[in-house]
């Protein structure tokens, strides 16, 4: 109920930008002087209807249970519970159990990828934005361009970055931002990010980031500055003036 609640309230929030016209001129003049567009992979430029992540999900507890030797229900747990207190499960396992990367990210990431599909209205708004487009993920980047592909976006990002760009740490972590950003060249006072979890927009709000939380959950935050349940219709505001 709770849920259904928050997501009536972002509807309505997101149709009153629509229809106030001075709402959405202070938005576009926040958005105004960004030249770097920096976008999160899972869960944000595909819509977690799809399910995508939950193949990786069950690959991870299968990859904790034959590597670690515990049961299903204790991977399980520790894959929850790495990402809770790591920001990935990867990043715990490598501090608690110091697993080697390469072989986990290689085998977490071989599914399908068939339950995604094209969104051509995405691909306009994302190919309109002034200057550069770049993802960055907690996957790979061989796993982000087999998800570009599949949701016909390909072609379009300036760079891709994974974790094995940022050293195997993760978001939310500082010093991960810091290792993409400087390969990256960012000016960070003139970009912008966007992500569906929001604790991986804390640090991008203090370099001076514009701040964009893709997700139905709303979260009351300064770090958040902007809050959408639909990226493409967003999208499509800023660069439609």
């Amino acid at each position: 109920m709770q849920t259904r609640a928050r997501n009536k309230n972002l509807r309505r929030d997101l149709s009153h930008l629509a229809q106030n016209p001075m709402a959405r001129v202070m938005k576009l003049a926040t958005f105004a002087p960004v030249r770097d567009w920096v976008f999160d992979l899972d869960n944000t430029l595909y819509p977690p209807h799809m399910r995508l992540f939950d193949q990786i999900e069950a690959r991870m507890t299968a990859f904790i249970v034959r590597t670690l030797g515990v049961s299903p229900e204790e991977a399980d747990d520790m894959r929850g519970r790495y990402w809770r207190q790591y920001g990935t499960t990867l990043a715990g396992l490598m501090r608690e159990h110091d697993l080697d990367p390469d072989p986990y990210l290689e085998d977490v990431h071989r599914i399908s990828f068939d339950v995604l599909t094209p969104d051509p209205a995405l691909a306009a708004a994302i190919a309109a934005l002034p200057g550069r487009a770049i993802i960055y993920t907690n996957g790979t980047a061989r796993y982000a361009r087999h998800v570009l592909a599949a949701r016909g976006l390909d072609g379009l990002f300036d760079a891709v970055y994974g974790v094995e760009n940022a050293g195997y740490l993760p978001k939310p972590e500082a010093q991960a931002f810091a290792h993409v950003f400087a390969q990256a060249n960012l000016d960070t006072q003139n970009a912008a990010m966007f992500e569906d979890d929001a604790r991986n927009l804390m640090v991008p709000h203090a370099l001076g980031m514009r701040t964009v939380h893709v997700s139905h959950e709303i979260t009351k935050a300064d770090h958040v500055h902007h809050q959408t349940d639909d990226l493409t219709a967003f999208l499509q505001h800023l660069v439609a003036a």
